[in-house]
């Protein structure tokens, strides 16, 4: 079908259930992901092998970087498929799957190709022992060969939520998890695998994930997920996809830089503060499973009714993902605020980590408040394909972190933290101030034709 024409579609009311009926699921899936970790180093930690341990933490944090990096696979697809949706475009809606695989794949083997370049920069860049890098470059040896299956499951959850099919989404997402714990556990406790376990483990579940968002992907589409060739590689729409990646990608690699730097000051601080730190990150994390969520929900709304050129339905979930996002935002900062020091004794027995880690609580506290703005202005620019000027304003964000960091040196660990907080509000608040043009632009406002002359 066809595009509809701005005078063809009727303006929608957004209502707080759409929001949560995208947000909500996505929510569960955050808060679920962590359980890999949680079960791969209890498997491992069985062993009685610190070093072993050691490299599954070391390689995880690689493979964790190197797929949010590729993270536009699925934001990428979230922002078009929804815009076609909105278009009811059923065309572009499927071959957009294919053409999202067709990317991943040559993404997930390059990866593969370059394996050991790849695995030599960054092994020495991370500085560990040699027993540690020699069992972490075992488990990245194998598991890299999941590059494939794990990119093209970010195509299939981006291709899903796309379709506000967030539920069916949140299926596969599980799936995965359950499929990997279940295997690692499997393979390494059971038939005694050790760390070549939960690499394989990793590469079984993402295969599993996969085939099953394919059978979910055909039976949406009525067993005909094909397209013609034509429409498949149709150049315009791969440029176009092209560059909607390409900046999300690089607005990614700005921000991981940030959180990188971040992480290597603190290391310059200490054990202890570094140590601190860690354990203080974790709840920008868990604040972060709120606020993602809710993007998620800003992705696929503002996205369809850019397609649909709905102007009064793309406010309107702006409106209500920024109100959401304060009201979850208020609610952590307050949990922080009573029962930080609490759960920081819960999350390290040290009593130096947890002294310093009370010392930087509230710094920590106030990043869900600020950061409100940042993640629901990312999913609102991400769903409208904003993302060149999402590209340029994460970058100029970073050079305004760094420049933080330069003028606050002489406070230490809790200038680092400033900083940290200064990024949050550059990245909302420069995306803030450029919004009332984007949104002008993208839906501008039609003046009437004049009245002609008696």
């Amino acid at each position: 079908m066809d595009a509809a024409s701005p005078s063809q579609v009727a303006h929608s009311r957004v209502t707080s259930a759409q929001v949560f009926a995208i947000a909500g699921p996505a929510m569960v899936a955050n808060l679920t992901t962590p359980l890999l970790g949680i079960v791969a180093t209890i498997a491992i930690g069985r062993l009685g092998n610190a070093t072993l341990l050691g490299g599954v933490a070391m390689a995880s944090v690689i493979f964790d970087c190197m797929f949010w990096l590729f993270g536009f696979l699925r934001m990428g697809t979230v922002a078009l498929t929804a815009q076609a949706t909105g278009a009811r475009d059923t065309g572009e809606v499927g071959a957009l799957l294919l053409r999202g695989f067709v990317i991943a794949g040559l993404t997930g083997l390059g990866l593969i190709v370059l394996q050991i370049p790849l695995a030599t920069v960054v092994f020495d860049a991370m500085g560990g022992s040699a027993n540690v890098t020699h069992a972490a470059r075992s488990y990245f040896a194998i598991r890299i060969w999941s590059a494939p299956m794990a990119l093209a499951n970010y195509v299939v959850l981006g291709w899903l939520i796309g379709q506000a099919r967030a539920s069916l989404a949140l299926s596969v997402q599980i799936a995965i998890n359950l499929v990997n714990m279940t295997a690692t556990v499997v393979l390494v406790l059971v038939f005694d695998f050790g760390i070549a376990g939960a690499a394989i483990a990793a590469i079984v579940a993402e295969t599993s994930g996969l085939i099953i968002g394919i059978l979910i992907a055909r039976r949406i589409t009525r067993n005909s997920l094909v397209a013609p060739a034509a429409a498949l590689f149709d150049r315009a729409k791969l440029m176009r996809m092209f560059t909607v990646n390409r900046d999300i990608m690089i607005r990614t690699a700005a921000l991981i830089t940030a959180f990188l730097f971040f992480t290597a000051q603190g290391a310059r601080a200490g054990d202890v503060t570094l140590a601190a730190n860690a354990v203080l990150n974790n709840f920008l994390l868990i604040s972060a499973f709120f606020l993602d969520g809710l993007a998620n929900a800003a992705e696929q709304m503002c996205g369809r009714a850019v397609g649909a050129s709905d102007r009064h339905g793309f406010t309107g979930a702006t409106r209500l993902v920024i109100l959401w996002g304060f009201a979850f935002a208020l609610a952590v900062t307050a949990v922080y605020a009573l029962a930080g020091t609490h759960l920081i004794d819960i999350m390290t027995a040290s009593t130096d980590v947890r002294l310093i880690a009370r010392d930087y609580l509230w710094l920590a506290a106030l990043a869900p408040v600020l950061g409100v703005f940042a993640f629901a202005y990312d999913g609102i620019y991400i769903g409208a394909t904003w993302t060149r000027d999402m590209r340029n304003l994460m970058v100029l964000s970073l050079v305004i972190f760094l420049a933080a960091w330069w003028a606050l040196r002489p406070f230490g660990n809790s200038g680092l933290w400033g900083a940290l907080l200064v990024l949050y509000a550059a990245r909302g608040g420069l995306q803030g101030l450029r919004y009332p043009a984007l949104l002008k632009a993208t839906f501008p406002v039609l003046m009437p034709p004049a009245n002609p002359r008696p």
